[in-house]
């Protein structure tokens, strides 16, 4: 099915982020296209019916205020978002795609609070933390992600319902400041060596790959992959305190 397709070839190249939205338009291709009964509300729980090419603009959308948020058009974050394109999907729609998409870029003004408002009504609330992870992917392209576009995607995730806290883990995972590996675990810098074990214990339960066994294999691979910047955190959290 198309669907998978697009995630082994989205994971290939932009490890769970590009798996995760090349699951995402895949299933929107399926149902578009198959002619079964299910539906596109089945596969997201969605409240109507959206097409592949609905979703595409709006994450490009998105994408467009990411690159422009430093008063610069980035070539290297437009290549990562046509380079996950042509992966997923191949050059010649990327190509008729980022004919759009340069439209977006150079001539249209993005009402990011309508498109989050689209989005909400036609994802879980998972979906939307992994479009989170695509757009500070985007921003990492070019090796580091500056303030305005961190403040941007900050603005974005909060029309896209996100928890504070969940933006603030995902952010810490490419925005690393002094205290990162404290937000990746939702816990202060100030917290006792008691919290840290305990938020730890917790957010190693939450992302534990033997507790996801029926989710869809996009998702798991996100959550192995949260699972081990969970890991990596607690251990530099420890070397750091000298604790055991």
């Amino acid at each position: 099915m198309i669907k998978w397709f697009a995630a082994i070839v989205g994971y290939s190249f932009f490890r769970f982020p590009g798996a995760l939205l090349g699951f995402i338009v895949g299933s929107l291709i399926d149902s578009v296209t198959s002619g079964k009964s299910k539906t596109i509300k089945q596969t997201f729980a969605t409240k109507q019916q959206v097409t592949p090419r609905d979703f595409e603009l709006n994450l490009l959308s998105l994408s467009s205020i990411v690159i422009k948020a430093d008063g610069h058009i980035n070539q290297t974050e437009l290549d990562y978002v046509r380079q996950y394109f042509v992966n997923a999907y191949g050059k010649d729609r990327a190509n008729a795609t980022f004919r759009t998409f340069n439209e977006i870029i150079k001539n249209r003004q993005v009402n990011a609070a309508r498109i989050c408002m689209v989005i909400n009504q036609h994802t879980r609330y998972a979906t939307r933390l992994q479009i989170l992870h695509f757009l500070f992917g985007i921003a990492n392209a070019d090796g580091q992600v500056s303030t305005a576009e961190a403040n941007e995607i900050e603005r974005i995730a909060g029309f896209l319902r996100i928890n504070f806290k969940d933006f603030e883990s995902i952010k810490a995972m490419f925005f690393r400041t002094g205290d990162h590996y404290y937000k990746i675990l939702e816990i202060e810098k100030s917290a006792s060596d008691a919290e840290i074990k305990k938020a730890y214990r917790t957010m190693a339960k939450k992302y534990h790959p033997d507790k996801l066994q029926q989710m869809d294999d996009a998702y798991k691979k996100g959550a192995e992959e949260k699972f081990r910047a969970v890991q990596e955190a607690y251990e530099q959290i420890r070397k750091e305190r000298g604790f055991s």
